[in-house]
């Protein structure tokens, strides 16, 4: 499959590792593809952006506030809430607890390494697997040969998720994007 991705498809995958690493997570998830795309997004992204009335640096900032809630989707929060969860006091109490513990040398859990030893190297998690497979069913959609970053935004808005709620948060929907996207080639 990825021998289909553009250089640009590519090199975003690629920078979605060095977010992972950067931030010290343990896989790739969908936010991590989507900050990697949104640092570079290209001519074609940019301009369905900026026609939906948005801008990279916009969902970027909207990104570090998702993952300032430790990834909780805006659908899971709002679930949550419902049952009578408050997300923001436990995410508070969360930072508070680091606060306080920040002195203490704790021991550290031992980490996996990969094949190799590789310290750099990060799997894709469920999530990000899943829109990788469907930036693939994206493009045959849209009978294109190549899988470009716009097949990649397609699939990160489709699949739901906080990818998917950073998007929509911006006024991104699905269905207008694609329409959006098959316009402007005709």
């Amino acid at each position: 499959m990825f021998e289909r991705f553009t250089r640009e498809a590519r090199m975003a995958v690629v920078d979605a590792q060095g977010e992972a690493v950067q931030g010290g997570e343990p896989e790739i998830d969908a936010l991590h593809l989507l900050t990697a795309l949104l640092r570079r997004p290209g001519p074609v992204v940019e301009r369905l952006l900026a026609d939906a009335g948005t801008r990279p640096a916009d969902l970027l900032a909207e990104i570090g506030r998702v993952r300032g809630r430790a990834g909780v989707s805006d659908q899971e929060a709002r679930a949550l809430e419902e049952m009578g969860v408050d997300v923001e006091q436990i995410l508070s109490r969360i930072q508070e607890l680091r606060e306080e513990t920040a002195g203490i040398d704790l021991p550290r859990p031992r980490r996996r390494w990969f094949r190799g030893g590789d310290r750099q190297h990060r799997p894709f998690a469920r999530e990000a697997k899943q829109s990788l497979e469907q930036t693939l069913r994206e493009a045959l959609d849209l009978r294109d040969d190549y899988i470009g970053l716009e097949h990649l935004l397609l699939a990160l808005l489709h699949r739901g998720g906080p990818a998917a709620d950073v998007l929509t948060s911006a006024g991104l929907d699905y269905l207008v994007l694609r329409r959006a996207l098959i316009a402007a080639r005709t």
